[in-house]
């Protein structure tokens, strides 16, 4: 149905300052994250992101996450051993999994999923600190449980289970093809992960803490999330970037691609950003693991599109790329199926929102902003033998 405008509208005398998309409305006190929209920075806890990824694991940003704090060698290891004992899921849940339609999208089914381990757990209406704090840690643990039971089964494959004596992203890869790879693929992995762990008030994050908000639980603000990220233009631009450069297909033809685009005024995925203006400040960490993928698996096609595509772009618009345009190439060559980029994403945003969700919760009020109406003035309904 068409949304209705209504031409004689005339605005009051004090009108709203309305903010389409809540640009530049600042709404609430974080102390999670912040992006310096200044200096193109991000910092987790106070920790600028590319230093925490090339010196941290995952777990060790996700217990910064939850705990405000970086973990000693003793918090790490219990923090550890509780996620790793949290892997395992439900035999009712794998069959939920497997029962989903095989072309429904793996969002939609970590979606599904998510609800449903909500239904298992007793504590649904508990949302003490601790049985919160609980609760981000299994769904830490066994969200990548879900993803790749997903992914196995979509191919018709059985389902492996979570080994105890594996790091997050060393048993992921075992879960989906059977094996750990190289080092160098872990950590690229292992770094993206990290990269995408948080990032302020975006969409889904600020969807999360509005279902927080009322009093929701966290699974139904971590299902709320997961809807949002699904959208092409959020989370889901990792897919479409890589879409995107198979359709190319050629790195000789990408420059050419690109200033076709550009005069057609083609939305190009994966570059630009509402708060970044002059370029994301986790790519360059990202491109650099990007490259060790293609270094490793020694084909240099993807990074080549990569490099004119990204040349053009900033040559003509001075747009610059943002986190999904690397990791889409770099989840590729990792051999994941393109429309798991975006479960990965909620692999590592589950660790933000959960931040976000508690954070919330600690301190809250309803979030319930007004709107500025612009329909039909009040009038009076007429009897339908009178209507024209």
């Amino acid at each position: 149905m068409a949304e209705y405008i209504n031409p004689d509208y005339v605005p009051e005398p004090e009108k709203m300052n309305v903010k389409k998309g809540l640009e530049g409305a600042v709404i609430d006190t974080s102390s999670v994250s912040k992006v310096n929209a200044e200096t193109n920075s991000l910092v987790y806890r106070g920790y600028p992101v590319q230093d925490l990824a090339e010196n941290c694991s995952f777990e060790e940003v996700a217990y910064l996450m939850y705990n405000g704090e970086l973990p000693n060698a003793s918090q790490l290891a219990d923090f550890t051993k509780k996620e790793r004992g949290y892997r395992e899921i439900s035999t009712t849940l794998l069959n939920v999994i497997k029962a989903l339609p095989q072309k429904c999208h793996p969002m939609d089914s970590i979606r599904t999923a998510v609800s449903f381990q909500g239904c298992e757990d007793a504590r649904i209406w508990d949302s003490t600190p601790a049985t919160d704090m609980d609760k981000a840690i299994q769904l830490l643990a066994k969200i990548p449980t879900m993803v790749a039971a997903d992914y196995r089964f979509k191919k018709g494959l059985d389902f492996i289970p979570p080994k105890a004596d594996l790091s997050i992203a060393e048993n992921f890869f075992h879960m989906c093809f059977g094996k750990v790879p190289a080092k160098e693929v872990v950590k690229a992995f292992d770094v993206s992960l990290i990269l995408y762990a948080e990032h302020s008030f975006n969409a889904s994050t600020f969807t999360a803490r509005v279902v927080t908000s009322t009093q929701s639980d966290l699974y139904s603000a971590t299902v709320a999330g997961i809807g949002a990220l699904k959208g092409p233009l959020h989370g889901g631009a990792n897919e479409q970037v890589m879409h995107m450069m198979i359709e190319i297909a050629d790195p000789a033809k990408a420059e050419q691609w690109m200033i076709d685009a550009l005069a057609q005024k083609k939305k190009v995925m994966g570059f630009g950003h509402r708060v970044y203006k002059s370029g994301d400040s986790r790519v360059p960490t990202m491109k650099k693991y990007a490259q060790v993928m293609a270094d490793v698996i020694g084909d240099q096609k993807w990074m080549k599109m990569y490099n004119s595509l990204e040349k053009v772009m900033v040559e003509k618009k001075k747009i610059y790329p943002n986190l999904d345009f690397p990791a889409g190439p770099a989840y590729y060559m990792m051999g994941f199926e393109i429309d798991f980029f975006t479960p990965i994403f909620v692999m590592a945003r589950t660790t933000g929102w959960s931040a976000h969700i508690m954070e919330q919760a600690a301190n809250n009020r309803i979030i319930r902003p007004l709107s500025e109406y612009v329909g039909s003035p009040q009038r009076k309904v007429t009897p339908i033998s009178e209507r024209k």
